[in-house]
This record gives C-alpha cells, structure tokens and sequence, in this order.
C-alpha cells in the first residue's frame, strides 16, 4: 500500500472525461491525473470542463470528435521522458506524465506547451539551469533513460561507428512528423554517404527487440558495412562511442544531444529547430538559439509532472531519479536471481523480499557448483568463498535490534570485500575514493542527508531512552563494543577489548568527564562485551540512545563502532583505535593502523554519500519496493520497520540463554 494522503487537496478541480478504457483500468494514471487537479469521468462535457485522450493513439480520435461536438478543450496525454524500468506495454506503470493543454510534443503542425516553453520562457534563471546540468550527470552516471532496464554487462561495440536509430512501424511521433521506411532508407543512405567508409550501427527499438511491435529496418537493408545492434545497451556508452548520429524522431536524438552530439535529423521532434541538431526540415517558427541545459531544463524540469510513489503525490524530477536509481540498482543486481548461502532461517523471508522481487533466491547450504546465477553469502560466512558477494546490514538498519532479529531496512552488497574487514580492500574503499570530488548536486544531497538525520535523531538502531543529566566539563563517549564481533575481530589493532578501550582513553585523559555507553546487543544480554566501567568511566550510561547522546560530548574514542560515523555527522571529533571503514581519510584522528591504501581526502559529505546513498541497498516497509535513502530515513523518522513476525519474536526471546553462542542464530 501506499500512504493513505491525499496530496490532491488544495488543488483546484477539473472534470476529465475520457473515452479509453486504459484511463480507468491503469489506476497510476488515474492517481497523477488526481494529484494534479483533473477527475476522470465517462458521459458528455460540460462547459468548463475538459477530454482527455493519450496522445495520438488510435482511440484519440473518440475524444477529439466529442471535443469537436461540445467545444471543449483536449488535454493531451503522454509518458514522461524517464518513464519506468520496462515498457509500458509490459505492465509497469510510469513516474511521470506529460499533461499537454496546447499540443503534442512530437507533433510539430502546432505548438505543445512544451514548445511554448522553449520559445517564449528566458530560460535564464542559474538555480535552474544548475539544476539541469546536475540531472543530465545524474542520469549519464547512473545510465537512465526512458526505460532503464539495461544490462549494464553488456559490453558496447568498438568505437568508431556511425549511429542510426530504428523506431516502430506506426509510432505516432515517425507518424507526426512524416515518415515511413522511405523516409529510414533515406537517412540510412545519407548516413553512409556523409561517412565514408565508416561503419553503420542500426539501433533497435526497445519494443522491437522485445518483441512488441516491428521497426523500419530489415534484414534486407544489412551489408558487410551495416549492422542490427539489438543489445539491450544502456545508451550511454552507444552515444560515447558513436562519431555521428541519425534519427528521425527518437528520444535517442535527444540523448544524443544530452551527450554532446549534433545528430542529423529526418523528423520534427521536440529538441529539432533549436540550433543543436541538424535539421532536414526546419521549423520556421523555432528561430531560437538553446543550450543543451535550457532544452533539459524545458522538457525535464518545467514541464513533466513527475510522480513519487513512496509518498504518493507529485514531485520534482530530482526525486524522480532518487526513485530509478534504486530501482534501476535492485533490478540490475537481481534480474538472474541469486542462489545464497549462510542466511540463517529468521533471515531469509526478508531477503526474498528485498532481493528476490524479480527472481526466487535459492538458499543452499554451500556455493553451488554450477554458477548459473549469481552467489550471496552473509558476509561473516563468505571469508572462504570465491567469487561471493557480501552481505551485510546497513548504516541505517531498523527500529530495535539485529540481535533482536528485527529485519533491516537496508542492506550492503559488496563484490570486493566488506566494510569492517580492512586487511582487504572493499566496494565501500573503492566508494569513498570515487567521492573524493563532489558535484555541487551530490553535495546538496548529502548535506540534506544529514540534516535529515539529525533534526531526526536517526542512528543505526533508532533505540534508547533520553540522554539524563551529565556533570559539567570536558565529555568523551567510548562506546562499548560486541567483542567477538567481526569488525573487532578483523579491523582492531593493539586495544582489542572494551576494559583496554575504557583504560586507553582515560590514560590519555586523565581530566575528562569519560562516559561509556555499553553496546546495546550487550546490554540485551545477546552477546559478548559486558565490563564493570565503573571505575574508569565517571558516568556509564545503559539503555540510552547514543543520536541523543552525541551533541552532548566533544569527542569520542572507538575501536570500529558505528557511532564514531554517527559523531562525524554530528562534528563531534573522533579518536579510532582500529580502521573502521571510516578511519584513514583524513576525518578522524587515527591511534590504530590503518590501511595505506586509504589515500584519498574525501569531505565529510563526500563519507556521507558514499556510506549513506551509494553503498548500501534500503528496502520501504510500506510500499515493499526499493527505495531511495530519503524514504529509509523518513520511515524510521515514522516509527515504519520491516514486520518482525512471530516466528522472530518467538526466537528473540530464547537468546539471552544462548548469547555466548551468537554463532548459531546470527
């Protein structure tokens, strides 16, 4: 389910009266025409009402007639550019549409709203066009476009050829602007005669290659210089390689565009007449001069209107692209399926849920033989175990305990190593050094981030009672850790156990208020790491919540817990005496040994992104799908987790007998 708000409210209210059966049948459509003022109705138009009709589709002419009869105006109806994963035609309702009141964007015998924009608005406002050449990165970086569902495996052709694109036999764009086969056959001649020798790529549709409706070009039209390029290729890379391109009216020109070309172009699309294409026939009344910025901001920014399904209403398109990356990511990784191993049972409905949307996962007790899929292993299990990739809980993981076997709302997948193992290199290094240098747009969204989860107070657990009283001075916080805990285990150095924790921090402040907060799976009594601090720490301080905890200290002493991460975000400085994964970058004041390999200085924000937005995976306990960080955060601001269930619950409780056999229920 979605949440149950109505973000509709407020708008004023516009009857639509529809005559295909897709307005009532596709429940998406009808929610954005809800939210964006316009009632779906059947009967006849009133006055002050409107028809609407998809596009230029075959049952258009139903609503245009009765438009023409009552002398009502048509809303035009069509997909967004960044539309979904799959095709429409495959069931998979779409994150945006375009309500069009003037025209159609690719029917040039009029001006759309669309073409308006790009005449008549100065385009000029810097916030906006910042914004612009942010998404196109975002967007290049993150291989999207109308349908992102690409094998990003799939390695491009050779560079050097030039690009012709195919589109489908009755497609209302090839349609609008005057073309059919005669008019691909003649672009595909002037291609290879303004590229001498040059090899000649034909780009299938998507449709096409999935079997739903035919292109114009055939086998017949092949020769040893022309090929069929039918790889379901993000169009990125194609573009990069590409030396020249050609289409008629595909969004591929527009890419193209957004790549740094000036493709030749046969039809009237939306981006032709503006001084970036190459057109065969101009368009008298688009005299004006755009940057590649303007045209995204103008058909990306201005005149979409995008939607968010975590929170059920409209949106920016910012928001928009939080949605598909971590769809895109979930559907990338998991489209073969999995086969895992080392989930223990209490684990496993869970990790269906998050990674086995598209295929089952097959648990199995050791790495299977035959890899026809790939393998996962929960990452204290894969040290032995070629080619696995890792598994293991995120930043930001759930409202109570893991120990509690309470199921996380976001995970880590890491094909390198893991975060808390620094005697190898890890998915996160690798992050973090990439994050060295932010766009101004990435940094924004870490700031916000952060904001985020302070005005929130969110930690890793979100669990504890309020910080009480703290005696006057000086503040360190050493948090205790779980002992037999891996990232001890693997990334301490010499101080390897909480009392050496305790005592390493008071010799080197004898004069400080030194606060220690014993872990929480320690106080449940679940595992390894009980102390008597009492008489090195002057306060101790069990069951509190340590995101309450942190504005009221200067500095914190760790070995690798999490919280020292947490007290970054919050400026508290940070004295590491093991190599968190945070540790080693400049950040932190490092007494323990830590990898050479950690050579970067990434900001803070820079940490931010990479452990917070792009390492791990967030799953949404409200609608069941990937999400974005944001959503995460906001649902754990909620009080929202995963469903526990009473099997979990049930085996919560029988732990305390077990704790120093953490090993057979972790």
């Amino acid at each position: 389910m979605i949440p149950d708000t109505d973000s509709s409210a407020g708008v004023s209210r516009t009857r639509l009266f529809v005559y295909n059966g897709g307005f009532l049948t596709q429940k998406r459509l009808r929610r954005i025409l809800s939210l964006s003022g316009y009632d779906v109705r059947l009967g006849i138009p009133q006055s002050g009402d409107y028809v609407g009709v998809w596009g230029n589709s075959p049952t258009a002419h139903r609503g245009q007639k009765v438009a023409e009869k009552h002398g009502t105006p048509v809303l035009r109806i069509e997909d967004a550019f960044l539309r979904s994963l799959h095709p429409g035609r495959e069931g998979e309702p779409p994150l945006g549409l375009l309500l069009d009141r003037s025209g159609l964007h690719f029917d040039a015998s009029g001006p759309s709203d669309l073409e308006k924009i790009l005449i008549n608005d100065p385009l000029d406002d810097t916030a906006l066009l910042n914004r612009a050449r942010a998404a196109i990165e975002r967007i290049k970086e993150n291989q999207l476009s109308k349908y992102s569902a690409f094998d990003l495996d799939l390695a491009p052709p050779d560079p050097g050829y030039v690009l012709v694109i195919d589109q489908t036999v009755g497609d209302a764009a090839v349609t609008a602007s005057g073309a059919d086969r005669a008019r691909f056959l003649e672009m595909l001649f002037v291609a290879q005669e303004e590229n001498p020798g040059a090899r000649i790529l034909i780009k299938t549709h998507p449709e096409t290659q999935a079997g739903h409706r035919h292109g114009h070009f055939t086998d017949q039209d092949l020769s040893d210089r022309i090929s069929l390029f039918r790889d379901p290729i993000s169009p990125w890379p194609l573009l990069e390689g590409a030396v020249a391109v050609y289409t008629v009216s595909s969004q591929l020109g527009f890419e193209a565009i957004l790549a740094g070309h000036n493709p030749r172009v046969f039809g009237k699309p939306f981006y032709a007449g503006w001084g970036l294409t190459r057109d065969e026939d101009p368009i008298a009344r688009r005299q004006r001069n755009l940057t590649r910025a303007q045209l995204f901001a103008a058909a990306m920014l201005l005149y979409p209107t995008w939607y968010d399904p975590y929170r059920d209403k409209t949106c920016d398109l910012e928001t928009v692209l939080d949605t598909l990356e971590a769809q895109t990511r979930a559907w990338r990784q998991d489209r073969n399926g999995w086969t895992a191993s080392g989930m223990r049972l209490w684990k496993r409905k869970h990790l269906q849920q998050i990674f086995g949307q598209h295929r089952k996962l097959r648990f199995t007790a050791t790495q299977p033989k035959t890899a026809d899929r790939p393998h996962m292993a929960w990452a204290s299990q894969a040290r032995n175990i070629e080619g696995a990739v890792r598994v293991e809980d995120g930043f930001l993981r759930s409202r109570g305990l893991g120990a509690e076997l309470v199921p996380p709302l976001s995970l880590v997948t890491d094909d390198i190593g893991i975060y808390y193992d620094p005697t190898k290199p890890s998915q996160l290094e690798d992050l973090i050094s990439r994050r060295e240098t932010l766009r101004p747009d990435q940094e924004l969204r870490a700031e916000r981030l952060v904001d985020r989860l302070l005005a929130e107070g969110l930690s890793k657990y979100n669990t504890g009672q309020p910080t009480p009283d703290l005696p006057e001075g000086h503040r360190i916080l050493v948090p205790g850790q779980v002992e037999d805990d891996a990232s001890i285990l693997l990334g301490a150095s010499t101080v390897r156990s909480n009392q050496d924790l305790l005592q390493a921090a008071r010799d080197a402040n004898p004069n400080v208020i030194l606060i220690y907060k014993p872990h929480p799976d320690v106080e449940a009594g679940l595992r390894e790491g009980r102390i008597d601090a009492a008489a090195l720490a002057d306060v101790v301080l069990p069951h509190t919540d340590p995101a309450a905890l942190l504005p009221h200290v200067q500095e914190v002493w760790t070995m690798t817990s999490l919280l020292g991460f947490e007290a970054l975000l919050r400026g508290v400085k940070v004295t590491t005496l093991g190599a968190p994964f945070y540790a080693g970058w400049g950040l932190t004041t490092d007494l323990g040994a830590v990898p050479v390999r950690r050579g970067a200085r990434p900001s803070l924000m820079g940490l931010v992104h990479a452990a917070l937005i792009d390492y791990p995976r967030y799953f949404d306990p409200i609608t069941r799908q990937p999400c974005p960080v944001e959503v995460a955060a906001e649902r754990l601001s909620q009080g929202h987790s995963a469903p526990t269930g009473p099997f979990n619950r049930m085996l919560s409780k029988l732990q305390g007998v077990f704790a120093t056999h953490a090993h057979l229920w972790r």
